[in-house]
């Protein structure tokens, strides 16, 4: 089962995030067979770092709990809170098998949440950022029967081009976050 994982940093968390930098590496070398992505979101600056995403394939919905709470930065407090839904991967793909590499382009997460609606609402790749996304699928309930929303991993220009890869009118609210490939650096 897949997950997607959004813990979102708490104000004033910065030098403790900067404290337990090895332990949350650590923790998430554990996962690495089953992350499809992960990486920091950033204030508007590009530099404060405002959230940690991880999608991530488990065995069920315990593991996953597990493994947003169980977090050392999570332990710590440094998140303020944790958005937690199963997902599904509509793009078949890693982050790492993203043909536009880690680096080239500005990246962003793009969270929309929407009313309540059976199976996945006819959600599909949208073809004009087909090139663009890096991981995209529904946010699902528990059971996954229900869709809640959808997030994006995405390659555009800025974050207006960014938020338009979800469908206006279609969600409660639309999010967009700064965002980068994570993991350790070589």
């Amino acid at each position: 089962m897949e997950f997607f994982c959004y813990h979102r940093d708490r104000s004033g968390s910065l030098p403790l995030r900067g404290e337990l930098l090895e332990q949350h590496w650590s923790y998430m070398d554990q996962f690495a067979k089953g992350m499809i992505a992960r990486g920091p979101t950033f204030a508007g600056d590009g530099e404060t770092p405002t959230g940690s995403v991880h999608i991530v394939d488990l065995p069920d919905s315990a593991a996953a709990r597990a493994f947003a709470f169980d977090e050392p930065n999570y332990q710590a407090g440094v998140y303020r809170d944790v958005l937690l839904r199963r997902w599904r991967n509509m793009l078949g793909r890693t982050m790492w098998d993203f043909p536009g590499g880690p680096t080239d382009g500005n990246r962003y997460l793009v969270l929309g949440l929407g009313a309540e609606e059976t199976g996945d609402a006819g959600l599909a790749v949208p073809s004009p950022y087909q090139g663009e996304l890096i991981a995209y699928g529904p946010l699902l309930s528990d059971d996954g029967a229900t869709w809640l929303g959808t997030a994006a991993l995405l390659r555009a220009p800025d974050p207006d081009t960014a938020r338009a890869v979800l469908t206006p009118g279609r969600y409660a609210e639309v999010d967009v976050h700064a965002w980068t490939f994570g993991g350790r650096r070589s």
